[in-house]
């Protein structure tokens, strides 16, 4: 049977039109909101949502352990890999994140410190991945939803209903006291979280920044709703995407997972034949960056 699909686009253009010019006309009556009634119905949202996925046990969450594929983009947003990894967390200011299988690429930061293993072995992270470790948290959906929504200096507004990702959803816009605008669409059918907007401006360059996460694939695991799937773009490109296989709450994670004694420990356990073949691969792709960079430069020579 040969499909119409002339006919389906025209029929899914003309519903999303009649979706639209509702979606319009309600948002027209939201606009005369009081902001304290736009406020009140934006805490009705996330409180629905915050029951969504999982009331208390969400909100009791400890620590949490996640096995994954992570994809990385470029800065055009194609493809470069994917690789496995596992993440242990206590939300929202300690996270370790380790490679598969091997383990020998791990990342730890505990609040306003970090450490890398490495080829290389066990350093300080640089002070810039820990700045932007600490913004994380502070965009971070479930410490939003669990914790800051209800922070002093936090402004709340109902941002009326939208079709978000083929989902009719209602917007709630939050503005903190360091003016980063937060909006956040949650599902009529579900009343859980689909996507999360971010925007902020650098002080120096005053120069906007907007990062986008869609969320999707959510599964109950230990009674909380979980998003196995995730999705982010900064400025329209796309910067990662995750997905878990598996997920676990409130095992009991130890502290010490979250200190530089723990990568310590993991190096010395390290082979020594490990070692050598990971410098030499770091040595190789060293000389190779040296080599690229100096054709481009030699390039550059010649067209003078």
């Amino acid at each position: 049977m040969r499909l119409n699909w002339r006919g389906i686009l025209s029929a899914a253009v003309l519903a999303g039109a009649c979706l639209a010019g509702a979606t319009s006309a309600a948002a027209q009556d939201d606009q005369f909101l009081m902001p304290e009634q736009s406020a009140a119905k934006a805490r009705q949202i996330l409180d629905q949502a915050v029951e969504a996925l999982g009331g208390n046990a969400y909100l009791n969450v400890h620590d949490v352990t996640c096995t994954g594929r992570l994809g990385q983009f470029d800065h055009a947003g194609e493809v470069t890999g994917f690789g496995k990894f596992i993440d242990y967390s206590q939300p929202p200011f300690k996270e370790r994140q380790e490679n598969l299988p091997k383990k020998n690429i791990i990342q730890v930061y505990n609040g306003d410190k970090g450490w890398d293993l490495d080829r290389g072995g066990v350093s300080d992270a640089p002070k810039a991945d820990v700045t932007d470790f600490k913004e994380e948290v502070q965009k971070d959906l479930d410490y939003i939803l669990r914790q800051r929504s209800h922070e002093p200096g936090m402004v709340l507004r109902y941002a009326g209903p939208d079709v978000v990702d083929l989902k009719q959803a209602e917007w709630v816009e939050m503005v903190d006291s360091d003016n980063r605008t937060i909006r956040i669409a949650f599902a009529d059918n579900t009343h859980l979280p689909i996507r999360k907007t971010v925007e902020t401006r650098d002080p120096r360059m005053q120069r906007k920044t907007e990062e986008v996460e869609y969320y999707s694939n959510y599964h109950p695991i230990d009674g909380v709703q979980t998003p196995f799937q995730i999705t982010r773009e900064r400025n329209q490109i796309k910067i990662f995407q995750v997905f878990f296989d598996k997920c676990e709450y409130n095992t009991s994670v130890s502290d010490a997972l979250f200190t530089k004694e723990s990568l310590d420990q993991r190096w010395a356990q390290i082979p020594n034949r490990d070692k050598v073949a990971d410098k030499k691969e770091t040595d190789r792709l060293k000389d190779k960056q040296k080599d690229d960079q100096d054709s481009g430069n030699s390039g550059s020579t010649d067209k003078n």
